[in-house]
């Protein structure tokens, strides 16, 4: 399995010159990825722009959105954007989407439909793969480019806990992210998206991308602040849930590995409840 780790863009006041450092030192450490979470309205940074930052810094390291609410985004833009990080960073892209669970970032954006986001991400797939292989952006428009590094574009993850969502995973995505839940919540959930792969005809085996956030050493009360502040739309419960479920001892994170590990999973995030520069290291040495 490989060990990922995420850009702090959804911690508040992260400077930016700061997500730029992290994302050296984790291709220096020899993490296999750099994940980023983002929303509209919250003080986080924009998930593409952050990665084109870490593409410009980095040579080796992967770069993923796990994940990126897509359906308030236009679909060719998006198409457009994901083209040109895939092509400048040499085809180290991979995009993880969901539908999203916060009206308000919905509502921020201009047309964006709440109500009818699993059908909008559906299209919104079907719209990426299209552009990036060449076709016209409407009738009577040319081509968008530029074409991806990755021929076919960027593998498309798909993320969610609804069933729906599972089954759309499995249906249209390269791979299926999920929550960062426990490991037999992950195999229940995976196994949906991976029966629906199969009854859609699709051969071979989806792959499967984990996820979990951690905070080490004098970091662990920052890190539950951060996820407060960012899960608090979700209420007082779910914002327990999620900092009681805060990784911040090398045991309780060796223990999240060894259980994703005993699923069969082919990569895990390490999401960085904390911006501070050495929560890199700190986490390289207990899972690297």
């Amino acid at each position: 399995m490989k060990i990922a780790i995420g850009l702090p863009t959804g911690v508040p006041a992260t400077p930016g010159p700061g997500l730029v450092e992290w994302a050296r030192r984790a291709e220096a450490a020899g993490f296999s990825s750099l994940g980023t979470i983002g929303r509209t309205v919250f003080d986080s940074h924009e998930e593409l722009v952050a990665l084109a930052g870490a593409a410009g810094a980095t040579q080796r390291i992967r770069l993923a959105t796990t994940v990126m609410v897509a359906p308030p985004r236009d679909p060719v833009l998006l198409a457009k954007q994901a083209a040109t990080l895939d092509a400048l960073s040499g085809g180290r892209l991979d995009l993880g989407l969901g539908v999203g669970w916060r009206d308000d970032d919905f509502r921020a954006a201009r047309g964006a439909d709440f109500a009818g986001r699993g059908k909008g991400l559906d299209e919104l797939v079907a719209t990426l793969r299209r552009i990036w292989a060449g076709e016209p952006a409407a009738d009577g428009l040319g081509p968008v480019g530029p074409r991806p590094a990755q021929a076919g574009g960027p593998p498309i993850w798909l993320g969610g806990a609804a069933p729906a969502a599972l089954r759309r995973a499995g249906r249209l995505g390269d791979a299926f992210i999920a929550m960062p839940v426990s490991a037999s919540a992950v195999q229940g959930a995976y196994d949906v998206a991976a029966k629906a792969r199969e009854e859609a005809g699709r051969p071979g085996r989806l792959p499967l991308v984990g996820a979990g956030y951690y905070a080490l050493g004098d970091q662990a009360d920052a890190g539950r602040r951060n996820m407060a502040a960012y899960y608090a739309f979700g209420g007082e419960a779910f914002v327990r849930s999620m900092t009681d479920a805060l990784l911040t001892t090398p045991d309780a994170i060796r223990a999240h590995v060894a259980g994703y590990q005993e699923i069969g999973m082919d990569e895990l995030f390490l999401w960085p409840a904390s911006s501070d520069l050495g929560q890199v290291e700190a986490l390289a040495e207990v899972v690297l």
